[in-house]
Order: C-alpha cells, then sequence, then structure tokens
C-alpha cells in the first residue's frame, strides 16, 4: 500500500515539495500573476463555450497549411488511425514525445499488439517504461522513482531496448543523464515516424505547440519525416495571440520557470524543413459528454501543469498509483470520472480532503474542490439508481450521527471502545480489524483509545457538576 512505502512517501515529499517552492518564487516576480490566472480562466472559458467553431477552424487552417486532421470519437477510433498512419509509412517503430492523451488511449500498447514499437523519449517516460511501470505524476512521471532506483533500471534494462547503460554507471543525475542521452541518440537518428501530443492548438493559424525541458520533443518534432499528433479537443486555443498568457501561466506553474526551455511550434509542413506529413488526430473519449455537465466541465480547462498535486496532501502521501487513473492527483479526480463515467470511478471523488489548496495553485483557477463535491453528489445518484442505497458508508455515517446526538449513547460507547480495542490492539495501536474496516487499519496507525473518557473524568474528579473549576 502506498501509505506504508515509507521510500515512496520521503520521494515524493522531497520532490512535490522542491517544484511547489520553486513555483512560489517565480510566481511572486510578477506582479500580474492573479490577473493573469484571470485571464487565462476567461479564455478557456470563452473557448469551451464555442468549442465546435474552433475546432472546424482548427481543422481548416490545418488543412490550408498543408497537414491532415483525423476526427476520432474514442481511443479504440484513436489507435486504429495512429496505428494505419503509421503502417502506410512501412515503418515498424515510433519514437514519442511526453503525452497524457496517449497513455489515456493506451496508445503504445494498441502499437505493440500491431507489432510496432514506441520508445518513450522524455527522460522521466523513458524511466517509466524501462522499468515496466506507470507514470505516478503527470509532469514528473518517475517522481516516485530515486536516483539509486533509477540507476539500477537503467543498468538492468536498457541494453533490452538498445544502447546499454555503461558498466560503472552511478546515480549522480548528469551520468544518469548522459546515459539517457547516448541510449536516446540512435533512436532519434533512425526515426522515421514520431508521435507527439499538444499543448496547445490556434484555431485560427493552424498552429500547434509542445513546451518541454529536455530537447527530446524538438528531436522528435523536427527529424522524422512523418508526424502524428493526438490532441484532446479541449487544447485548441481561438488565437495564436492567446499564447501569450498560456505560455506565462503554464512554466511557472508546472517547474517553476519563467520560460519552457524548449518551446515547438509548427504549422502544417514546409517543403524541405522538418517533416514531410504532418497528421493532427482530435480525440473526444467523453470531452463532448463532459461539456454538457456546466459545473463538471471547467476540469477541461486544465492545462496539465500538475500544479495542484504538488499542493495536495493526499497525492503527497499517495503517490499517482494510488489514484488507478492516467491522470492522478486532484485533477485526476474530477476529470477522470468524467471521461470514463462516475460509476467507473466512483471511488476518485473523495479522494480529496476538500481544503483548496489545488484550487489556489491553479494557473486558470479551476475550482477542483467544488467540482468534487458535485461528482460525488452525482456517484451518489448513480449508486441510488442501481438501488445501492443505502452504502455501507451511509450505514456507518447514520449510526455514528445517532451516537454523537445521544450522550447516554455515547457514553456507553466510550465505555465499550477501551476494552474492545485492547482485544485488538498491538503495541499501543489497534491491529487489523476484520472484514472492510481493516483497509482502513491496514495503512493507518489508530491509537487504542483511553481507559476514561474525558466525560467519566469530569464526573469521578468534578461530581458531574458542569461548569466547575
Amino acid at each position: 500500500m502506498a501509505l506504508a512505502d515509507t521510500q515512496l512517501r520521503t520521494n515524493l515529499r522531497k520532490a512535490t515539495g522542491t517544484i511547489r517552492d520553486k513555483r512560489l518564487a517565480v510566481t511572486a516576480e510578477l506582479d500580474d500573476w492573479e490577473q493573469l490566472r484571470t485571464a487565462g480562466e476567461a479564455l478557456k472559458r470563452r473557448t469551451l463555450r464555442h468549442l465546435d467553431r474552433h475546432l472546424v477552424r482548427l481543422e481548416e487552417a490545418v488543412t490550408k497549411a498543408g497537414g491532415q486532421v483525423h476526427w476520432a470519437a474514442d481511443a479504440a477510433e484513436a489507435n486504429r488511425i495512429v496505428t494505419a498512419l503509421v503502417k502506410a509509412t512501412g515503418r515498424t517503430e515510433v519514437v514519442k514525445v511526453k503525452s497524457m492523451v496517449t497513455q489515456e488511449i493506451a496508445l503504445n500498447e494498441a502499437l505493440a499488439e500491431e507489432g510496432i514499437s514506441a520508445y518513450e523519449t522524455d527522460l522521466a517516460e523513458l524511466i517509466v517504461q524501462l522499468g515496466d511501470d506507470r507514470p505516478s505524476h503527470i509532469l514528473v512521471p518517475a517522481i516516485h522513482r530515486n536516483r539509486g532506483e533509477i540507476r539500477d533500471i537503467f543498468r538492468s534494462e536498457m541494453g533490452k531496448w538498445g544502447r546499454p547503460a555503461p558498466e560503472a554507471l552511478s546515480d549522480r543525475p548528469r551520468d544518469l543523464a548522459e546515459a539517457a542521452r547516448l541510449h536516446l541518440r540512435e533512436k532519434f537518428l533512425r526515426a522515421k515516424v514520431a508521435v507527439s501530443g499538444a499543448n496547445f492548438a490556434a484555431a485560427d493559424t493552424g498552429t500547434v505547440g509542445v513546451v518541454e525541458s529536455e530537447g527530446n520533443g524538438r528531436m522528435c518534432l523536427t527529424l522524422p519525416e512523418t508526424l502524428i499528433t493526438v490532441m484532446g479537443i479541449e487544447k485548441v486555443l481561438p488565437s495564436f495571440e492567446d499564447l501569450e498568457v498560456f505560455l506565462q501561466l503554464l512554466p511557472r506553474s508546472s517547474t517553476g520557470e519563467r520560460m519552457n526551455p524548449y518551446t515547438s511550434m509548427w504549422t502544417g509542413t514546409t517543403e524541405g524543413d522538418g517533416p514531410q506529413d504532418f497528421h493532427l488526430v482530435l480525440l473526444d473519449n467523453g470531452r463532448t459528454a463532459t461539456l454538457k455537465d456546466t459545473v463538471g466541465r471547467r476540469a477541461l480547462a486544465c492545462i496539465r501543469c500538475s500544479a495542484c498535486l504538488n499542493v495536495c496532501p493526499v497525492y503527497e502521501r499517495t503517490g499517482g498509483h494510488a489514484y488507478g487513473s492516467v491522470y492522478p492527483g486532484p485533477i485526476g479526480a474530477v476529470l477522470t470520472p468524467q471521461l470514463v463515467g462516475v460509476e467507473h470511478a466512483e471511488s476518485l471523488p473523495f479522494a480529496s480532503t476538500l481544503c483548496g489548496a489545488c484550487y489556489d495553485a491553479c494557473p486558470v483557477k479551476i475550482n477542483i474542490p467544488e467540482v468534487l463535491v458535485h461528482l460525488r453528489a452525482e456517484v451518489v445518484e448513480a449508486k441510488r439508481a442501481k438501488g445501492r442505497v443505502p452504502t455501507p458508508e451511509a450505514l456507518v455515517m447514520k449510526a455514528a450521527a445517532s451516537v454523537l446526538a445521544s450522550p447516554a449513547k455515547l457514553s456507553a460507547v466510550q465505555r465499550l471502545a477501551h476494552p474492545a480495542a485492547r482485544l485488538v490492539s498491538r503495541r499501543g495501536s489497534i491491529g487489523n480489524l476484520p472484514g472492510p474496516l481493516g483497509r482502513w487499519t491496514r495503512t493507518r496507525d489508530t491509537a487504542v483509545p483511553p481507559k476514561e473518557s474525558l466525560r467519566a473524568w469530569w464526573r469521578r474528579t468534578r461530581g458531574g457538576r458542569e461548569g466547575s473549576k
């Protein structure tokens, strides 16, 4: 369990704390930071309101610039489109730019089933792929790994995928980066097909953009002959000028930098320069359905900065794998249930303390706590529609309310609590309880209630006199 993994929690606490501090420092440099957030929120809200119109404009602009646009209703259709495009080139391998949306549709697995190898080129994604692991963070997918673990993965796995790691590889960051650079270089130079996601796309010019910090994206976006970009339909912006706002918000909120080291933009194709075939796959996969919900649709404004993850007390203690979702953390708790249906992710809206730190950190002011509460109500309604109400949790809460509302019942429960807890205690904490209650005690240290409650102590020492001093 994530809560019991002390190494995981140490890795997460150190990494999220570092990113959080950097973000606070660079956002404090801007006098108009709150105005930028408000502008980003307004732009996203207005774009989503007229999304259909902007998407049509985007298709027209991309086509005019020499690209081809494909529409995918769901993951299966998107995977079929990308697989067919790769096969049409006669190639059996692709290099990839880090992309959450291709993880969402499980593109790598779909390509593998058709005999096509997909190589991740982002350092953290490479670590995850070599370790046969899953990403646990939107920005830093291998945030749950420390340097020693990464070194061991490189030593044991790199040779199976291409150039092996140096035999005497240390865990120094520069040595790990150099091993990855040498391993990936041959793939960059050999690849004829690349697959990317997109951070933004301007509807008026057909320009698509990717921001990243390592340069691997620039290599993938310029060297191959064919470029296939898979983009969620919510990433479109009305105008190229709108990038002025988001290219200030995104780097400061994600990596704590004033600007991204690499900002790559391309508009269709240019003869003799870069990929000569460009395909843009516009993915719905539940987004249109999400738009129908006037409260839940706010999640579609997300620019994938991960600021909400870095301030979330729940994420910091559990990591991304605990969410069971491609999109972890607070944004995953509101986005995933809407994309897949609340009945398929009914626990996620409850994976929050509703502290509001995510709302304060969000660069486009998504009120995540409000959406969480909204989705919790939808989960209850979905259960009621299936005849699953009252739930065990509801029954427990109802019983607790009855006890807390009655001084006599509360006193009786308090008298029984200590001897009952002693029966299952272990080193001063309650041990593993039977049945569903064991899910709580296996991951938490719950103290044994004291022999004497405050109420009993007061009666014994004050003779039952209320208000005595």
